[in-house]
């Protein structure tokens, strides 16, 4: 019950607070973005699976999908962090969004290693396979790396700083990207917003054409999950399930019990009903199962945490940034795949070697988004660190890592929505009332845009709810609780 206080006007303002909200807009279904990704993927299955050839033919309309996508994700990274910084005006409140999720991000990542060897050890995926090393050719691993020299942590540090603000942009490196926003947000800050506003103005116009981009691209999202999926099952086929099966078994049960655990952090902290926020999201989880690609949604991912109570700043610090750093998946996929090349060569490591593939797993796993043939290139670096078994033998993975970019892209992408909930509920910018209404589906969502080409475009949604919760504080959440 909420009292009035001895300022609060009339009944009109009692009854606009009592009207009930806006029904959500029912669209026909064959209009649903949703169900338009579902068959194009179902069919590109079909297609890959009965006409291979046909399959393997159908890459360049995955690969342009993602590459359409990829135009616009340095700019709109960009856009978001400053003008969320700069509705923020706190540079120190930015700089503990940052270690914070930095912080999650090492904790869940040591935990998704450290779940991995325990389920490697329990499962044995690789026991009795008794590979001879003498079979073993460097080429095809060679092939797939680029025979590009693992990073070691100070390469990867210094790469982080980008040498040339427009090469960052222009090669797509979204640390870099990351950076330089968050100096030119917070420059703003220190000279001041109303002194800056004719900037702010600016780039928040121009953020809105991007999403009105972003718009119009998500038009062909159908087109290139179904491009990407008839490549993937015309190159890889069905029948090749069994031939991996324990590892394929491991690595999804692995999954499974993560996911789980993580519907268990979002709902004990940040109190969000993490299957609501997957059916909110469906869309976007679906075209990144399709496309086997978690940027591929990494623009509309970030609209929808904003939408679902995430301040613009956090968002835009967050899920970028966990996008190098926070790779659940792939750390589970690192840790079992390891154990299972051991056990292949026909070694047992002790406890002491596990700790310290352990250790250099955690180095080795970073940066890997976007890098082409990063997991072979953390397992050779361990590998070779370790000296147990040949470097050559990560090429025993090749045949299943395709039929890994499900699990890894779904334990990924849901990892890292989880971490922006978490980290904006301990930096107080989390509005859980916005997150409940558009759950509901009382707010506009962005795919009205995406899907019809007439409603609001999402650049209005997100900086109304950045505004909103940009600059929201323990205080406001406490405010907010007397609603729930």
């Amino acid at each position: 019950m909420i009292l009035p206080s001895s300022s609060a006007p009339g009944p009109a303002s009692a009854a606009s607070v009592t009207s009930p909200a806006p029904a959500p807009i029912k669209k026909p279904i064959h209009k649903s973005l949703f169900v338009q990704i579902l068959i194009a993927v179902l069919l590109g299955i079909g297609i890959g699976h009965f006409w291979p050839n046909v399959g393997s033919s159908l890459r360049p309309l995955g690969d342009g999908f993602i590459q359409l996508i990829k135009m616009i994700i340095a700019p709109l990274i960009f856009l978001v962090i400053v003008t969320g910084i700069s509705a923020v005006g706190d540079v120190k409140a930015v700089g503990r969004v940052g270690v914070k999720a930095l912080l999650y991000f090492t904790g869940a990542t040591l935990f998704a290693l450290a779940f991995g060897l325990v389920v490697g050890n329990i499962v044995q995926p690789g026991a009795g396979l008794n590979i001879d090393p003498s079979t073993l050719s460097q080429d095809a691993l060679n092939a797939k790396t680029g025979t590009a020299p693992p990073q070691d942590a100070g390469q990867f540090l210094l790469g982080i700083i980008p040498t040339s603000v427009i090469g960052a942009f222009a090669s797509n490196t979204l640390l870099q990207v990351l950076c330089f926003s968050v100096f030119f947000g917070a420059a703003i800050v220190v000279v001041g917003r109303e002194r800056c506003m004719p900037v702010v103005t600016l780039l928040e116009t121009v953020l809105e054409l991007f999403y009105k981009i972003m718009a119009w691209v998500m038009r062909v999202a159908p087109i290139g999950a179904f491009g990407a999926m008839a490549f993937i099952i015309g190159q890889c086929g069905l029948a090749s399930l069994s031939t991996y099966a324990l590892l394929i078994a491991a690595c999804y049960g692995a999954a499974i019990i993560f996911i789980a655990l993580l519907f268990v952090v979002a709902w004990a902290y940040p109190r969000v009903p993490l299957w609501q926020f997957i059916k909110y999201s469906r869309e976007e989880f679906l075209l990144a199962l399709g496309t086997a690609s978690t940027e591929s949604v990494l623009p509309r991912i970030m609209t929808k945490l904003t939408n679902a109570g995430c301040s613009r700043a956090t968002t835009g610090l967050v899920v970028p940034t966990g996008y190098s750093f926070n790779l659940d998946g792939a750390a589970l996929y690192l840790s079992i795949s390891l154990l299972f090349l051991a056990q292949a060569f026909g070694h047992h490591l002790d406890l002491g070697q596990q700790l310290a593939a352990l250790g250099i797993l955690m180095l080795t796993s970073k940066g890997m988004a976007g890098v082409p043939g990063s997991a072979f290139l953390a397992l050779s670096a361990t590998a070779g660190a370790l000296g147990i078994f040949p470097v050559a033998g990560v090429a025993l993975l090749l045949g299943a890592d395709r039929l890994m970019d499900s699990m890894r892209v779904s334990v990924n992408l849901l990892g890292n929505c989880v971490a922006t909930f978490v980290v904006a509920k301990w930096e107080g910018q989390f509005d859980r009332e916005a997150m409940l209404r558009a759950f509901r589906g009382e707010l506009p969502q962005e795919e009205l845009a995406a899907e019809d080409g007439e409603a609001e475009g999402p650049a209005s949604e997100i900086t109304t709810a950045g505004a909103a919760t940009a600059g929201s504080s323990p205080e406001v959440e406490t405010a907010a609780a007397g609603v729930r």
